[in-house]
């Protein structure tokens, strides 16, 4: 394989990553905790969008536990998106691992 072509193969495997970065702010992931009384919506970029909590969730002598419900659930968003980044990133990349070069 010449060098030019693996040049031009790497620039479209990077316009392609970008791409697949962009797209990923667009799809959306959902975690929940308690048994579904706090949700949360997040991107596949890693933003949250959305926190639900249930009334059942409010008590306010237990503040505690909706706080370790409401991480829990941000937490796991999160490492669903990071899930869904690797998972959409590995179909352009062909599994090489290069999710994280840009």
């Amino acid at each position: 394989m010449n060098m030019q072509k693996m040049m031009q193969q790497a620039q479209q495997m990077q316009a392609n990553m970008e791409r697949v970065q962009k797209e990923l702010e667009e799809k959306e992931v959902e975690a929940a905790s308690g048994g579904g009384a706090v949700k949360v919506v997040a991107t596949g970029g890693k933003k949250i969008k959305e926190i639900k909590i249930s009334a059942q969730a409010v008590d306010e002598d237990d503040i505690e536990m909706l706080e370790d419900l409401v991480l829990a659930a941000v937490n796991e968003a999160i490492t669903k998106a990071d899930e869904l980044a690797s998972a959409e990133m590995a179909k352009v990349t062909g599994g090489m691992g290069l999710g994280n070069m840009l």
